[in-house]
């Protein structure tokens, strides 16, 4: 529970510069400077739980096999069947999430260093079709 707590301080704290702008002054809102990272997920409260879900609201999860923090093991034919959650060339750490080197050189996003994926089955948010014990696939979730 302690680190869904520190997951959503994360959050909110990286939202606290968009809430401030527009109160007081009657200037315009300066932009935003290029290095300001958000978090690329967010936590969700379910029936079973939170879980992370990306900004599109699609549940994210991630692979059991994946454990050394700086790769993916998930390549080949196997990105037919997950996608990983995609990060920009220039993307930088924010709090939990980091960005790790895929085999072809893209760049994808971690949350404490475990790969992120969205699964094809999931169709609308909200959606865990992609959740495979047998085939080592787990909903990502803010405890683990």
């Amino acid at each position: 529970m302690f680190r869904f707590h520190i997951a959503a301080a994360v959050i909110v704290l990286s939202s606290v510069p968009a809430l401030a702008n527009g109160h007081g002054g009657g200037e315009a809102a300066p932009a935003p400077k290029p290095e300001a990272t958000t978090a690329p997920a967010k936590v969700v409260l379910t029936k079973q739980g939170p879980k992370l879900v990306d900004l599109k609201g699609m549940t994210l999860y991630y692979y059991e096999r994946d454990t050394n923090g700086k790769s993916s093991n998930c390549n080949g034919k196997c990105i037919e069947s997950w996608f990983p959650l995609a990060a920009t060339t220039d993307a930088k750490a924010v709090g939990d999430f980091t960005v790790i080197s895929r085999n072809d050189g893209s760049k994808m996003w971690a949350y404490r260093y475990r790969p992120l994926y969205t699964s094809p089955a999931d169709k609308a948010p909200g959606d865990v079709n992609g959740n495979a014990t047998t085939l080592q696939w787990r909903i990502a979730r803010p405890e683990e």
